[in-house]
């Protein structure tokens, strides 16, 4: 007999309060991203600056809050100044990062324009350039952005036709410092150097700026958590957040391993909270660094390794590179990773999914053509939609199975988040691959009555997909089953499945 998997909620034992930051994405310059993704001037549906309608309805859908912009590797050789101006003057240069050229058509005023257009949620998050460019340059950007009026750069931004500030607030130092693939990589102590005085600097102009450091692009690197070390004993008192990157794939058919992708998103996070707890408490310092989880999703970068080491890129305008078509057990696993960043809402106050639109993306397009949703759509838009206000403390009782990378693992991973009316979402997934998961939480305290609704993303088929052929093949139904009786939910979570129980 299948053991019950249980849990308590007490809304005394609390996590903290979600920031609408937690769900944010990213565009950079990359393969189809940005052309013939969100820009796209002769497409049907292109409104008046290029930008396709189709795909702006789908972004909103989502309900993506801050967007990072332009990278990503590619802001290790950016010009700021090649994408501002009229489109048609703007130089077409070499982008290193991916092999590609990059045309400039799509620049700086597009992009916040873009957010613009996307809602006020939208937030602008700017990555500077500290791979081949410094201090200077980012204080040329920061005045162009966000000076209203009177200086050489800011009257530059009038004269090209945007007469109020960008008003960009949240800026990256730099990408992947600590990435030898980087243009411009550097040691943590050279970086954490430049990321001091670019972020003095800055706040010279602005005090209130936000400043993220470059933290690890994985815990996997050589240098983790040394690099941390090194970089917030230089910058911590002038920046707010350390990032972490992080893509899960399977390796060698392992899909249980695979499928317990979050531990080792859990891990990371709890090692850089701790790396940076250290770094405050040796510098007798009151102030918490928060994370900004800036890339993370489910990437099968082994193929993009595969096309590198091939040597067939040859410098073309917006490849087609790192268009993943994710399937039914991709979307569990990354649900699983919302999940994650959700029970640390503490401390990761922002995340990015990389990326938004065809690169490793929830939203695909077709030049030309339709534009469609991914499996790993639902889970982002439904924990967009539910997944605010104070996350609870879910402790799990679980029967487990064995993984070859984590070990004894548990087959469930959940959450809940408590909104401000005092309704209760419970975001779960079930890892096994074969049986059913009887699920039981007590609600201690709650006032909570009913079973509102019950969404699952499951499938027969583990490998269905969202297709160009077949956009609609995959996506959540609702289920019955769910009871909410004297304080207890009872639920069956299916095998392999993504779970949004919501109690009223």
């Amino acid at each position: 007999m299948t053991r019950t998997a249980r849990f308590t909620l007490d809304p005394a034992f609390k996590v903290g309060q979600v920031d609408p930051r937690l769900f944010g994405s990213f565009v950079e310059h990359l393969g189809r991203c940005v052309y013939t993704g969100i820009f796209e001037p002769d497409h049907a549906t292109a409104d008046e600056a290029g930008l396709r309608t189709d795909v702006l309805d789908l972004v909103r859908e989502l309900g993506v809050t801050t967007i990072r912009y332009p990278g990503g590797n590619f802001v290790s050789g950016y010009k700021w100044e090649d994408s501002v101006g009229p489109a048609e003057d703007r130089p077409r240069r070499l982008d290193l990062a991916w092999r590609s050229t990059e045309t400039n058509r799509f620049g700086l005023s597009e992009y916040i324009a873009f957010l613009k257009k996307v809602g006020p949620q939208a937030e602008p998050m700017m990555a500077l350039n500290l791979g081949t460019r410094g201090v200077a340059e980012a204080l040329e950007l920061q005045e162009y952005a966000n000076h209203p009026a009177g200086t050489a750069l800011s009257d530059l931004r009038v004269a090209h036709g945007d007469k109020d500030p960008f008003g960009i607030t949240l800026w990256c130092l730099g990408n992947e410092m600590d990435g030898p693939w980087q243009t411009g990589h550097k040691t943590a102590t050279e970086y954490g150097r430049v990321a001091a005085e670019t972020a003095r600097a800055m706040r010279q102009i602005d005090p209130d700026v936000e400043l993220v450091a470059c933290g690890s692009s994985s815990q996997s690197m050589p240098t983790f958590a040394a690099w941390e070390a090194t970089v917030l004993e230089e910058t911590y008192d002038l920046v707010d957040y350390i990032s972490l990157h992080a893509y899960y794939q399977p390796e060698d058919g392992d899909i249980d391993s695979f499928l317990a992708s979050a531990v080792d998103m859990e891990s990371f996070i709890e090692n850089v909270v701790a790396t940076a707890d250290h770094v405050g408490a040796k510098l007798k310092s009151k102030k918490k660094i928060n994370l900004s989880f800036d890339e993370w999703n489910v990437w099968y970068i082994s193929k993009w390794h595969e096309i590198e080491d091939s040597g067939t890129r040859d410098w073309a305008e917006a490849p087609r590179l790192l268009e993943d078509n994710y399937s039914v057990t991709d979307a569990v696993v990354f649900g699983s990773l919302l999940i994650a960043l959700l029970r640390h809402a503490d401390r990761v106050t922002v995340a990015c999914l990389a990326q938004l639109v065809n690169v490793i993306a929830p939203i695909m397009t077709e030049p030309g053509g339709p534009a469609w949703r991914q499996t790993t759509f639902f889970p982002f838009a439904q924990a967009a939609r539910y997944g605010r206000g104070e996350v609870l403390d879910v402790r799990v009782d679980s029967p487990t199975y064995g993984t070859k990378k984590y070990g004894e693992t548990d087959l469930l991973h959940a959450t809940a988040v408590r909104a401000e009316d005092g309704s209760v979402t419970v975001f779960a997934v079930n890892r096994g691959r074969t049986a059913a998961l009887p699920l039981e939480v007590a609600l201690n305290g709650m006032g909570l009555s009913r079973v509102v609704e019950h969404s699952v993303l499951a499938d027969a088929d583990p490998d269905a997909r969202n297709t160009l052929a077949e956009p609609e093949r995959v996506a959540p139904r609702v289920v019955d089953g769910a009871v909410l009786r004297e304080g207890v939910l009872s639920v069956v979570l299916e095998p392999l499945s993504w779970n949004v129980i919501r109690l009223g």
